[in-house]
């Protein structure tokens, strides 16, 4: 809804203007066809409306300011540019355009839900918050200068907090004003509100005026990490938000994000996991946009069974001694020429292991410690732990070093590193570490700033710096599974000193 304001000539000029009604009249016209066409189809819609305006057509007291009064313009070429909550025609103006679009909601006979879309105060590039215009001043009584990446006056943020708080109510009371049951909805987009190099934003960004139940549903957004796969700033970026506001996850709605241009196209594969760890983590609604980008790229996404690989955290009851058999295995396709010439070709990227784990059963108690993991296990379909008497540490003497393993550098943003062993060239993905036994240093210098989380990903408490390497030492068990759908011992066999097989094959894991 970003072309809707009519115009009116000033001094040269053309700006918004409720002269003639809030809507300009091919505005009003698309959007009604577009809502009978919805309601048709048995869509809903969710209208949204921002504190933006089109720069070149917004009146100059509307705008939100630095300090040295440069207005607030966003990096859209050509701009947008803020409305300051603070001024009442500029506020009073968006409460006009939000009861025209409902009107046109009822008309179509919808159910109203209205979103009020990323209402913030701008944060300049060298973090100087922009809340000096005339209005914001005269309301906060003419503040010094806030920078939020320094250190800023919290007094000053939780009043600006405050008053952008009270004008998305002021919003949503007029919403409701043309339709009591309307739904209210607040998006909020996190890596702006939730900066890491200006932790106090959040008082005025994302105030705690928008509490619950101040909305109906809080939207979150945070596009910037789901298309680069931070999944790790995307889930405590959420955990605070939810902290601060406290609205429940059944009444949260998440945007994973899209897709600007065609040659970054990887990036749906991102957004896609961050929409499917909103949905296992219950949110009532997620969202990945918009149309054209989904088609131009091709993005599709499949709903299936989460618990594809089912897997029980447990460790092979027996152990192994140095009898067990071990065999590494690869996949490779050679072909040979009639000059006796060899092409050849790894079909995978490292080594899969196989086990025969019947020598290490040494007793009729092992026989019943086997054959009843067997049975809970259901032979090959819950796959297991089980630790390599030959390769089971980070570094071939038995205790782990935090040097021992190069895990990647730092970026100054990625907080989440895989573990990782490396032979020679090949490095293998460890994602079943034994629990305690990870030892990490970030340039050298071993750290406790950091968790372990699922599939063996070490997640430091703040994002290393660019060029700084991450190195772990850890323990290890090898994710396994039962090779056969059946298992046969017998007391006569293994009394004559006879092993029994009961091969293994490792599983796969991401």
């Amino acid at each position: 809804m970003g072309h809707y304001f009519r115009l009116e000539a000033v001094a040269g000029g053309y700006f918004a203007s409720l002269s003639g009604g809030a809507l300009n009249a091919p505005c009003v016209a698309w959007h009604a066809d577009f809502a009978a066409r919805a309601r048709a189809l048995g869509f809903g819609v969710i209208w949204s409306l921002s504190y933006e305006l089109f720069d070149a057509h917004c009146w100059g007291d509307w705008k939100q300011r630095a300090f040295d009064g440069s207005p607030a313009l966003t990096g859209w070429e050509p701009p947008s540019t803020l409305l300051s909550p603070a001024h009442a025609g500029a506020m009073g103006y968006l409460q006009a355009v939000a009861a025209a679009f409902v009107g046109i909601a009822q008309d179509a006979g919808l159910a109203v839900k209205f979103q009020v879309g990323e209402p913030w105060w701008w944060v300049m590039a060298d973090g100087g918050l922009c809340i000096h215009d005339d209005a914001a001043k005269a309301a906060l009584g003419d503040p010094a200068e806030q920078n939020v990446r320094g250190d800023p006056d919290t007094d000053v943020l939780d009043s600006a907090g405050a008053l952008l708080a009270a004008s998305t109510a002021a919003l949503g009371a007029a919403v409701r004003g043309v339709a009591p049951a309307a739904q209210l909805l607040l998006l909020a987009y996190l890596p702006t509100v939730l900066d890491r190099e200006a932790p106090e934003a959040m008082r005025a960004n994302l105030p705690v005026g928008w509490a619950y139940p101040a909305f109906d549903v809080l939207q979150l957004e945070d596009y910037d990490w789901a298309a680069v796969g931070n999944a790790v700033a995307s889930a405590r970026g959420v955990a605070l938000a939810q902290a601060r506001l406290g609205y429940p996850v059944e009444r949260q709605h998440y945007f994973a994000g899209f897709v600007l241009n065609p040659e970054d196209a990887p990036q749906w594969r991102g957004i896609a996991a961050a929409a499917d760890a909103a949905r296992r983590r219950g949110v009532a609604a997620t969202f990945i946009w918009a149309l054209p980008q989904v088609i131009r790229d091709g993005f599709v996404t499949f709903d299936q069974e989460e618990d594809m690989q089912a897997f029980d955290d447990v460790l092979f009851p027996i152990a192994l001694g140095r009898e067990a058999e071990v065999a590494p295995e690869v996949s490779t396709a050679i072909l040979t020429s009639a000059g006796g010439h060899e092409a050849r070709n790894a079909a995978w990227a490292q080594a899969r292991t196989r086990y025969d784990v019947g020598p290490g059963v040494r007793s009729e108690a092992d026989i019943r410690a086997l054959l009843g993991f067997y049975r809970a296990r259901m032979g090959p379909a819950r796959g297991f732990r089980l630790r390599d008497p030959f390769d089971d540490c980070s570094n071939d003497e038995g205790a782990p070093g935090p040097l021992d393993q190069l895990l990647g550098e730092g970026d100054g943003e990625r907080q989440a590193f895989a573990l990782v062993k490396s032979y020679g060239d090949v490095a293998r993905r460890i994602t079943r570490p034994v629990a305690g036994s990870v030892r990490v240093a970030v340039d050298g210098v071993e750290t406790a700033a950091f968790a372990v989380d699922a599939g063996g990903m070490v997640v430091l408490d703040e994002p290393p710096g660019d060029g700084t390497v991450v190195t772990a030492g850890f323990r290890f068990d090898v994710p396994v599974r039962f090779a056969e759908d059946s298992l046969s011992v017998n007391r006569a066999t293994f009394m004559a000193g006879a092993a029994p097989s009961v091969p293994l094959v490792e599983v796969r894991e991401d």
